[in-house]
């Protein structure tokens, strides 16, 4: 019986308990049953030769729930104490057993074969559409997500993920040389006239600019003349510049051709071919580039733009109502509804998960098979028995209660048999 107190057990061990309990009191009842009818029979057989056939009975009833008793014990602990051989059996190969339990799952359970074959027949990706596809089931994966998101998030460490992003810049960024390929770049984009548009841009907001701020060259050039020409001389010179600034920027709008238009692409052709051949060129952007990214402006300003994103982050996987979510949400119920409808994804996503299981098994079959091993070898045997005895044990004693009534029903026969064909008997 399991040694470990009623108070220890869980609810469903305490049951199990009780249960076997009650099946070693029959299995004892029927034993001392037979025992008692033997006395019995044994004692009036001479008054009574008809007794003899049910001392048989009792007789091969005890024998057989002896046996069976006997058998049923040595499974689990030696019985009556004694040292028999080949008794207490799960205690003494708990290790052999955990052993060969592992060898058994991992040859017949994790085997590609079967593995692929039970996934074959169960339509994984359209149970897990018609599951996704609702709204309550999508706002609980987005919810699970959210919440691992932000444990992951708060698990990083804020020092870590900037000298992360830093080395992820100098690789990417600072150490490779910016001359030849920007301007290689430049040179595509003055070929192909894709720069025109920015110069249009650019005029217009110089022509939107200049309508609007007129009194912004009121004494722009004015105020540089000698102080005895006339007041009337200098607003004739302020207006004569807005006006011919005004009309410059009206004919480099109008005109496709302008000269000015026509500097800014020379100028630029130069400046993509400096880039690409000359050595001056090419180091003057590269000591711009290291003192831009060895600024410490610069560095705080990532230090903060990665703070901002991570809290802006948690906040809104915190809430079920921002965009985020309700985004997250709408995306995982789409998903669902496709893996319901979409037959040729749904034969994609099976495969993947195939093929997916399938090499995971084939990879890992024996590690996972050893947490069996594992397991069961650090098991305490007294403990173990108790698990077992509480698993099996209510089963077992109906063997008992088995070998009782056919070993009556044996000794029956074999009394009658010899009786009948052994004369004098």
């Amino acid at each position: 019986m399991p040694r470990t107190p009623m108070a220890l057990l869980s609810p469903a061990d305490q049951e199990r308990l009780r249960a076997l309990r009650v099946m070693k009191a029959i299995a004892l009842g029927a034993l001392v049953f037979m025992a008692i009818v033997f006395v019995i029979a044994f004692w009036l057989q001479a008054q009574h030769p008809w007794l003899a056939y049910v001392r048989a009975a009792a007789e091969g009833g005890m024998v057989g729930a002896l046996a069976d008793w006997f058998a049923v014990t040595a499974l689990f602990r030696r019985p009556l104490g004694l040292p028999i051989p080949h008794t207490a059996i799960i205690p003494n190969r708990k290790d052999e057993i955990g052993r060969t339990l592992g060898e058994f799952v991992e040859t017949n359970f994790l085997a590609a074969d079967v593995v692929r074959t039970k996934l074959a027949s169960t339509a994984i990706a359209k149970r897990a559409g018609e599951w996704l596809r609702h709204r309550d089931h999508a706002e609980r994966v987005a919810a699970e997500a959210s919440t691992i998101a932000t444990a992951v998030l708060n698990a990083l460490s804020d020092d870590d993920v900037r000298d992360l992003i830093t080395d992820l810049a100098r690789e990417h960024l600072v150490q490779p040389e910016w001359g030849p390929p920007a301007g290689a770049w430049l040179e595509k984009i003055v070929e192909s006239d894709a720069h025109h548009g920015a110069v249009d841009l650019a005029a217009d907001s110089i022509a939107t600019w200049l309508d609007a701020n007129a009194e912004a060259f009121s004494g722009l050039v004015s105020r540089r003349l000698p102080a005895w020409v006339p007041r009337l001389a200098h607003r004739f010179v302020d207006d004569t510049v807005y006006h011919e600034a005004v009309k410059f920027v009206d004919a480099v709008r109008a005109d496709p051709r302008h000269p000015a238009r026509l500097a800014i692409d020379g100028y630029l052709g130069r400046l993509a071919d400096n880039l690409q051949n000359d050595p001056v060129t090419r180091r003057k952007l590269e000591n711009a580039k290291a003192s831009l990214f060895d600024s410490p402006r610069v560095g705080a300003l990532a230090a903060e733009a990665w703070n901002t994103a991570k809290n802006g982050l948690i906040r809104s996987l915190a809430d079920p109502e921002s965009s985020l979510r309700v985004r997250a949400v709408r995306a995982i119920e789409e998903v669902g509804e496709r893996l319901t409808t979409d037959a040729a994804l749904q034969r994609r996503v099976d495969s993947w998960v195939s093929d997916a299981a399938v090499f995971l098994v084939d990879r890992y079959r024996h590690d996972i098979a050893s947490i069996i091993t594992d397991t069961v070898e650090r098991w305490d045997p007294a403990e173990t028995t108790e698990k077992i005895e509480l698993m099996v044990g209510r089963d077992l004693q109906y063997i008992r209660l088995n070998g009782t009534v056919v070993g009556a029903l044996a000794g029956l026969a074999i009394f009658s048999v010899a009786h009948a064909l052994i004369p004098g008997v």
